[in-house]
């Protein structure tokens, strides 16, 4: 039995509803219990904006280890990770412009992602069958024959999604202390997301 096999791509885009970010704030001591009272001090400041309705702090990670310029002791070294998921992207600007207004280390963000993409995957799933159906019907044509039915259906990815215009957006701050950038100066628009599903489908060839 003759058979054809065809590849279908299909791409759905959707407006991200959700946004992820990370930063770090460090602090300095000449003990490892003087660097922890600082970071303490310093996150008390921060905590207040991570509890805002719609953000939600998926982790926070410590860090202390002491510093040595050889083999001597100089002074100790501790910082708090948090990775933060907003699921309230209208808040964004504010809780980014509050974390900045901390001094943080260091932030990175937005990465924006969707809140449930099953929806999008279906879409797109059936743009992709359709796509190989056509793509198949060509080759039928151009062999003078019919296409059949489908004999055998795969995905073509190993990840049902890509999230191709994913972007992210990374700030080093620095300047002087207590001045923020203008953060209406920042791109913080959610961005496009392109779900992509990709399949390999074999069909029959008839005369």
């Amino acid at each position: 039995m003759a058979e054809v096999v065809t590849k279908g791509v299909g791409k759905v885009e959707r407006t991200a509803d959700r946004a992820e970010v990370q930063v770090s704030f460090e602090t300095l001591g000449s003990t490892r219990d003087e660097a922890v009272r600082l970071l303490t001090a310093r996150i008390a400041e921060v905590e207040p904006a991570l509890g805002r309705p719609g953000v939600e702090v998926r982790s926070r990670q410590l860090t202390v280890h002491d510093n040595w310029d050889g083999r001597r002791r100089s002074g100790s070294r501790a910082m708090q990770n948090y990775v933060v998921r907003v699921d309230d992207v209208t808040g964004l600007d504010g809780l980014l412009g509050a974390l900045v207004t901390a001094e943080p280390t260091w932030l990175n963000g937005p990465t924006w992602q969707l809140k449930d993409d099953v929806e999008a995957v279906r879409e797109a799933q059936g743009e992709a069958v359709r796509d190989a159906r056509r793509r198949a019907e060509g080759y039928a044509e151009a062999l003078g024959a019919r296409l059949g039915p489908l004999h055998r259906l795969t995905d073509g990815d190993a990840e049902a999604w890509a999230a191709e215009s994913n972007r992210m957006m990374a700030a080093g701050f620095g300047g002087a202390p207590g001045v923020p950038p203008q953060m209406d100066q920042l791109n913080l628009e959610a961005q496009r997301i392109v779900v992509t599903v990709r399949c390999t489908a074999a069909w029959t060839l008839l005369d």
